[in-house]
């Protein structure tokens, strides 16, 4: 604006107007507005990595000999370079040495040319904190004295400075690193914990069967009720079952807070990938009955009220699940003859896994006479309960195996990831852990080490 008014005085006695008109004053504003965030982000940075890097100068005193030198890995390639023959080939040995010799100088050109600009870097770096120290000393001065009073002692236990990511001659920042990567780790954890799913947890402690290590499990599958695929048996993974017997709009609420970690397990158990057309049938028919209340077009309210009875419900379902099951597969039959059970079209998997379902529930109750809604209502939500928690006695592998699964480039997301997932965690964990203790949560389970394990010893827990 100062410098519109300068030139317009400069210039005053122009009367052309100028083409642009109102254009230039706003490139001019918005030059501006360019210049100073671009000077101030810079700034911030700055004195963000100055205080990042003095903090470390008091930590690693011992090494302040080593601020001058310059690390291997600058010149690193360099050297390999200049090493390296020509990739070229020339018939004259004479004129193939010279030019072997010429590369040669060249490359120790370029080598003394890198040191020369890191070692200037290094002196404007060490320039930088001389300037900068007595102002960022006085603040730390003045906060260290206000916070004496509540300090923390030094915590014990393992030394993790070996586990630190860090380049040569960065050993003095290894030490500020984990103070700031234990800071961000409790944030994280803290957010997490504010996020707890409060449903999941009553619904587990309430209605399932967790002092008797969630014995029915078991009764959401008979091997008595043949599959509808003649050929191997499909793996269920977690998240199939529990869509299967959602049948009362009370617990979606619940089991939509539960399936969310029920799919951070199984993304992160199923190393081989298995399982992935399992869960995509999981997510597809929770979507249809969270949304809709259909599963694979079929209104489970309407069909709930106009049926008679809960018996006669089930059998509905379970001929229904056998028509559509037919008909997907004449549909899909190449890849059906092509592909395992386990990577056939979802509505296969689950018109097969809503039939035998179906008929387990009808051969476990059936045979009661009276057979009343709220009975089968209370017996399918102990065993939806007993299945989630099963699952959820993976968390603490699968948590592990989040951390580690992930390549170095993506390790930082997957950490941070894990961790407020601990957090949110961090209350089943514990009463999974008090309630079954002789399960090893370090080791992951599927829905069939669960049914096996009861089958073999109903008396495990």
């Amino acid at each position: 604006m100062t410098l519109r008014y300068f030139l317009l005085d400069y210039y005053g006695d122009c009367n052309n107007a100028s083409d642009y008109q109102w254009s230039t004053l706003l490139i001019l504003i918005v030059q501006t507005a360019a210049v100073v965030v671009g000077t101030i982000a810079p700034t911030v940075r700055w004195f963000k990595a100055l205080r990042y890097i003095r903090k470390a100068s008091r930590v690693g005193s011992n090494n302040t000999n080593r601020r001058f030198h310059v690390e291997g890995y600058w010149t690193e390639s360099l050297f390999l370079m200049k090493e390296r023959p020509l990739g070229f080939h020339i018939h004259n040995k004479w004129f193939r040495k010279k030019a072997h010799d010429a590369k040669v100088l060249l490359f120790r050109l370029l080598i003394k040319l890198q040191k020369g600009i890191v070692l200037i870097n290094k002196v404007t770096q060490f320039i930088s904190i001389i300037l900068l120290y007595f102002t960022l000393a006085a603040r730390d001065c003045c906060s260290n004295v206000s916070s004496t009073s509540s300090g923390t002692e030094p915590q014990s236990g393992p030394d993790l400075r070996r586990f630190v990511l860090h380049l040569e001659g960065e050993e003095e920042l290894v030490e500020v690193m984990m103070k700031d990567i234990h800071k961000t780790t409790n944030q994280l954890f803290h957010v997490g914990e504010k996020k707890e799913p409060k449903h999941v947890i009553e619904l587990i402690t309430e209605k399932s069967s967790i002092l008797e290590g969630f014995k029915r499990v078991t009764t959401f599958d008979n091997d008595q009720v043949s599959s509808l695929h003649n050929e191997e048996t499909t793996p269920y993974g977690w998240a199939l079952p529990l869509m299967d017997t959602l049948s009362v709009k009370k617990f979606i609420g619940a089991l939509s807070e539960g399936l969310y970690y029920v799919k951070f397990i199984e993304c992160n158990i199923d190393k081989e990938g298995k399982l992935i057309k399992v869960k995509r049938a999981a997510e597809t028919m929770w979507h249809g009955v969270d949304l809709y209340g259909k599963w694979l077009d079929v209104d489970l309210y309407k069909l709930s009220h106009q049926s008679k009875s809960p018996r006669e419900t089930l059998e509905t379902l379970a001929e229904d699940a056998r028509k559509r099951y037919g008909k997907y597969k004449t549909k899909y039959r190449e890849i059906c003859n092509r592909e395992p059970p386990s990577s056939w079209p979802i509505e296969v998997l689950a018109s097969n896994a809503m039939y035998r379902i179906s008929q387990t529930v009808l051969l476990n109750y059936g045979r009661i006479e009276d057979l009343r809604s709220e009975i089968l209502f209370e017996e399918l939500t102990g065993t939806i309960s007993d299945i989630l928690g099963a699952c959820l006695t993976n968390l603490p592998y699968a948590i592990s195996a989040k951390c580690s699964n992930s390549t170095i480039a993506e390790r930082e997301d997957s950490v941070r990831d894990a961790v407020e997932m601990l957090g949110r965690t961090k209350k089943i964990i514990a009463l999974l852990a008090e309630k079954i203790p002789t399960v090893d949560f370090s080791q992951s389970t599927t829905i069939e080490y669960w049914l096996l394990m009861h089958m073999q010893n109903n008396n495990t827990f």
